[in-house]
């Protein structure tokens, strides 16, 4: 079964909004084995909607349609459903109550008029309600084809995917099961692990297939395969994924939606019963960001420090200032005695420190952009490597973090 998302609106088209309706309907789909075969942005406008609305039901055997259901003027796609539908709109009570009981409860005062105007459906359309919103949704067929008509509110959007449009698309379609399976890499890129898999890779089923899903330091491998048989889809997959991760397995971190490098660095730490801080320079917060956003890091997080200024590093954070003379501040040395104090100030058992030039100039380091020297302190005493990632500040930023959690895990379960 086959799914095109549409997202209408100039706000995505322009680069003002990052599109996340899409992913989440995508995600939410492939979950109940339905696949998405394309998906479409589109202008506020009559003809651009119209066209892809047709396009779609060629395609597809579900449009599922986010934006335009506002109560201004340029909110125009439930016009443009009526001119496409060829049908009138009628006034729903359900909707109309909802309007008002919103209005009441919340903003304290009577809708406008252009708020009461949203409890005008079209009278073909089955009405999804809407009750965090005034927009409702609109469920539509034509030519064996179903349309579903969204807000393009995130919040109200995601209510009604998971309330109305999921449970009505598992009633009304028969659909496979469709299952991935992502093993979570750090270390090595898609190249040098393409080489390592490619006698596995050579002999995989057709009907299960690998995709290589590359980022700054880590390379997701995910399998997929459909089939009427669930059990036996299932146990096809994980049998190849076994295989694969004891290829990788110097690599391999576990599998996505069951462990994150943060979660197994969570769990190592708490079953040592120690606790970690870091101490940042280059990366200004990122890797203590990635901690925090953990449910329950106090339990094994101590302190984090943005040591950015060389004055920092040395008054507050208590690095020798003889050693960076000597050395310069992004050093290898310096790293190291960053992450031992880290140790030494916070009471922590393991540190991070990260020391480099993010660029885009270099400041008082004679370093090239790119350079970056991490440390990992631990019981066991302290290392350090050094890395160039390149001249875009924003990867490395990134890539700085992803080594520095790579590094860590690795001397963590040494234990």
């Amino acid at each position: 079964m086959l799914a095109e998302i549409i997202t209408i609106g100039d706000e995505i088209l322009i680069g003002q909004i990052t599109d996340t309706n899409s992913v989440f309907i995508a995600k939410e789909l492939n979950k109940i084995g339905v696949q998405v075969y394309q998906i479409t942005s589109v202008q506020d406008h009559r003809q651009h909607i119209l066209n892809a609305l047709e396009d779609a039901k060629n395609r597809v055997d579900i449009v599922l349609v986010t934006g335009g259901l506002g109560p201004t003027k340029d909110d125009i796609t439930k016009k443009t459903f009526l001119e496409y539908f060829q049908d009138t709109l009628v006034e729903s009570p359900v909707v109309l109550q909802n309007i008002k009981d919103i209005f009441s409860k919340y903003l304290q005062r009577a809708p406008l008029a252009s708020n009461l105007e949203q409890a005008m459906v079209p009278s073909k359309a089955i009405v999804l309600q809407n009750p965090i919103g005034t927009a409702p949704g609109m469920w539509l067929e034509k030519d064996d084809t179903v349309f579903v008509s969204m807000p393009g509110v995130p919040i109200e959007m995601r209510k009604l995917i998971t309330d109305h449009v999921l449970p009505r698309i598992k009633t009304q379609f028969d659909r496979p099961f469709i299952y991935h399976k992502t093993l979570l890499t750090y270390g090595k890129g898609e190249s040098e692990i393409q080489e390592i898999i490619a006698s596995w890779e050579a002999q995989l089923p057709v009907d299960i297939k690998l995709a290589y899903l590359p980022s700054l330091g880590r390379v997701r491998l995910r399998l997929s395969s459909s089939s009427r048989d669930q059990q036996t889809l299932k146990e096809d997959v994980d049998a190849q994924m076994s295989v694969l991760n004891g290829l990788l397995n110097d690599i391999s971190i576990g599998f996505e939606d069951q462990t994150s490098i943060q979660d197994q660095i969570s769990t190592k730490l708490q079953k040592q019963d120690c606790f970690l801080s870091v101490v940042e320079s280059c990366t200004g917060g990122a890797i203590a960001g990635e901690i925090t956003i953990l449910e329950g890091a106090s339990s094994y997080f101590k302190a984090g420090m943005i040591a950015y200024a060389t004055q920092i590093k040395t008054d507050v954070l208590g690095v020798d200032p003889v050693l960076i003379e000597k050395h310069s501040v992004v050093s290898l040395p310096v790293a190291e005695a960053m992450a031992l104090q880290s140790n030494i100030v916070f009471d922590s058992q393991y540190a991070i420190a990260t020391t480099g030039v993010a660029g885009p100039k270099t400041t008082d380091s004679l370093a090239s952009v790119g350079a970056v020297c991490i440390a990992i302190a631990s019981p066991r005493g302290v290392f350090s490597q050094e890395f160039n990632f390149g001249n875009s500040r924003e990867r490395v930023i990134k890539k700085a973090t992803n080594k520095a959690f790579e590094m860590l895990l690795k001397e963590i379960s040494k234990n």
